[in-house]
């Protein structure tokens, strides 16, 4: 039975790996393209579009899709009933903020052009409504194979579309474009592939079942999503749409990781996690597996981004971003602090304690609170060096505030599992100690070295090489059997076996 989940969990965790790999990549491609073709302000509108849109897609889902995957065993009409739940909800919120678009406008200093722009991106979270359900089923599974195919697809062709929209001079409405089209053609794949067909039911007694959980990671999502987006409204309001787009563009490549990252786990590590929630000898074994695998992949992979940002960004977009840099460290940094409080959180909420949930990130934002009051009077401020030095401010008091609820996170947990806080940061610890390691040559590398693309190699060859030998050095356990899961897996596939 171990041994099935393990490999099932690693199978499942390859799938969600590789399609988060292929996705960035692409995204990646896309992104590199239009950062160079498209203004500041063009991402700036589209930036405080997307406010507006988390919470839509928020709204849209409710919570209850995780509901689903935490319940053990989800019914034909709980799949049915959350489905048109989600598809009512999308259609109500569309035609709210179809006539709130003038007042969205307003807000953002009165700009007019995100009037038609906002009201065509809306439509992209009423056509995700539709695919909820379908990537829950898959995932629920453990099958997450056809998701992976979905996302790829859907990338190749929006990115072809948005970078013809750029060339084609559309501006802002390249990425909104874009966004459309990523949202049809993967919902079309998943429709066409699942075999699954919804029930013509809605039951309020299958709604209710799950709201005791779905309402709690709703509630939390919601908090959340207030305070990874409400930097965007003040930075619009108070700064200016091309500060906004200096942000957004550091925000969005920071997310690459940290947002890649949580998602992998969550999708990966939920499923089996809750089919042992009622075990806690086997769930603290899966919790301290869980830790350390992520933190193998985690820290390197972070702090060796954080020492690399200037060249990446200047082989990318030559000077044209460089206000983004010194944030897009800052959030890397801030995302470290993120992914292990989603891998925590993901812990409390297999063990179905809703309501903690709602609590950890209630306390979570109330520390973000203060730290947002405490920078808020300097999110103006520029210096003759940085055009953006208030918002470096206002994202430090955020990084302090993430490693805060950070340990508190795990403190909860750690009483939860009945397994000491400080064996949870042990668990951390070694893969720290050995990535800051591995991160010395990479940070003095500049210093002998003007190619950005020789350096950008020597750094990631160093990093990774290091890293690689020092785990091997010290008998990592993760890591031979990261590396043996790899070989294996090879191997079947070899043409002589």
């Amino acid at each position: 039975m171990d041994d099935n989940l393990k490999l099932r969990t690693a199978n499942t965790v390859k799938w969600n790996a590789l399609d988060r790999i292929l996705s960035q990549v692409l995204y990646a491609v896309t992104g590199i393209v239009l950062a160079n073709i498209l203004s500041e302000e063009d991402f700036g509108l589209v930036g405080a579009i997307l406010v507006f849109q988390a919470f839509a897609n928020l709204f849209v889902d409710s919570g209850f899709s995780s509901a689903l995957i935490q319940k053990k065993s989800p019914t034909e009409t709980d799949y049915s009933t959350v489905l048109w739940f989600n598809i009512g909800i999308a259609a109500i919120l569309y035609g709210i903020l179809w006539f709130a678009a003038p007042l969205i406008a307003q807000f953002f200093q009165g700009d007019t052009r995100l009037i038609p722009l906002s009201r065509v991106m809306f439509l992209s979270f009423i056509i995700n409504a539709t695919a909820i359900v379908q990537t829950n089923r898959l995932m629920k599974r453990m099958d997450v194979k056809m998701i992976a195919i979905s996302n790829t697809i859907a990338l190749i062709v929006s990115g072809g579309v948005g970078i013809w929209l750029a060339i084609a001079g559309y501006g802002a409405w390249a990425i909104v474009w874009q966004t459309i089209t990523l949202a049809v053609i993967k919902s079309a794949i998943l429709w066409l592939t699942s075999h699954w067909k919804p029930k013509a039911v809605f039951s309020g007694e299958s709604l209710r079942g799950i709201f005791k959980v779905g309402s709690g990671v709703m509630l939390t999502s919601f908090l959340n999503t207030v305070f990874l987006n409400i930097y965007s409204f003040f930075i619009g309001n108070r700064v200016g749409l091309r500060q906004l787009g200096y942000f957004t563009q550091a925000d969005k490549w920071s997310k690459m990781g940290s947002a890649s990252l949580s998602q992998i786990l969550t999708s990966s590590f939920l499923a089996p996690l809750s089919a042992v929630q009622d075990d806690r000898e086997r769930f603290n074994r899966l919790v301290v597996k869980m830790n350390r695998f992520t933190a193998y992949i985690l820290f390197p992979s972070f702090i060796l981004l954080i020492v690399m940002a200037e060249p990446i960004f200047h082989l990318l977009f030559g000077t044209k971003w460089d206000p983004s840099i010194v944030l897009f460290q800052i959030l890397l940094l801030r995302g470290i602090f993120t992914v292990v409080s989603s891998l925590y959180s993901n812990y409390i909420l297999a063990l179905g304690k809703a309501k903690m949930l709602v609590a950890m990130e209630i306390l979570r934002d109330g520390v973000a609170i203060a730290a947002l009051i405490a920078s808020l009077p300097y999110i103006a401020l520029t210096t003759p060096a940085s055009v953006v030095f208030g918002i470096e401010i206002l994202l430090w008091g955020q990084t302090a505030a993430a490693a805060l609820t950070c340990i508190v996170t795990m403190a909860v947990v750690a009483r939860h599992t009945r397994r000491s806080l400080w064996l949870h940061i042990f668990d951390n610890v070694p893969y720290i100690a050995l990535a800051i390691i591995a991160a010395v040559i990479p940070f003095f590398a500049p210093c002998y070295i003007d190619n950005n693309v020789v350096l950008l190699a020597v750094q990631a060859a160093a990093g990774a090489g290091v890293y690689f030998i020092l785990n091997r050095l010290f008998n990592s356990k993760i890591q031979k059997e990261a590396v043996a899961y790899v070989t294996s897996r090879f191997r079947k596939k070899s043409p002589s076996k």
